[in-house]
């Protein structure tokens, strides 16, 4: 508790000391910013984790894996949805029948290196206008022993 000087009548040299209601807040605000600095510095560094090697389990996954909508251009021009050959005058019916059946998803558009600009172009237009808004070109990752030009 903390002690001020009082003027009162008696007291020796005149000053008694009485306790004071005030607290002192300037040592609780150090320690919580010193405490804040620390969490702020610390945080980072716990959000990668540790590398562990976890155990198998026979329990079945919570979430159901969605098989990729995956359309594929061969380089004879023939139109694959997944593993099944389409015609190109089906491919927007077959593809909006799958959207009904399993919902919106990414549609990943596979084409051969020698393939038409073209006809990649107007795979896309027929991918969107199945109504599919999501859609991403695939490529092979380049090899790493291979300089790029």
């Amino acid at each position: 508790m903390a002690m001020s000087p009082r003027q009162a009548l008696g007291g020796r040299d005149g000053l008694v000391y009485r306790p004071s209601a005030e607290i002192n807040v300037t040592p609780l605000v150090d320690v919580t910013l010193v405490l804040l600095i620390i969490f702020m510095v610390a945080a980072p560094l716990m959000m990668t984790g540790v590398r562990v090697d976890l155990p198998r389990t026979s329990a079945e996954k919570i979430g159901q894996v969605k098989k990729p909508v995956i359309v594929t251009v061969a380089p004879d021009g023939s139109v694959y949805i997944r593993d099944e050959r389409v015609a190109l005058a089906d491919l927007a019916a077959r593809l909006d029948a799958l959207r009904a059946a399993e919902g919106d998803a990414i549609v990943y558009i596979r084409a051969d290196k020698g393939t038409d600009y073209g006809v990649v172009m107007d795979m896309l237009g027929r991918v969107n206008a199945a109504g599919y808004k999501r859609f991403s070109l695939l490529a092979q990752a380049p090899a790493k022993d291979v300089a790029s030009p």
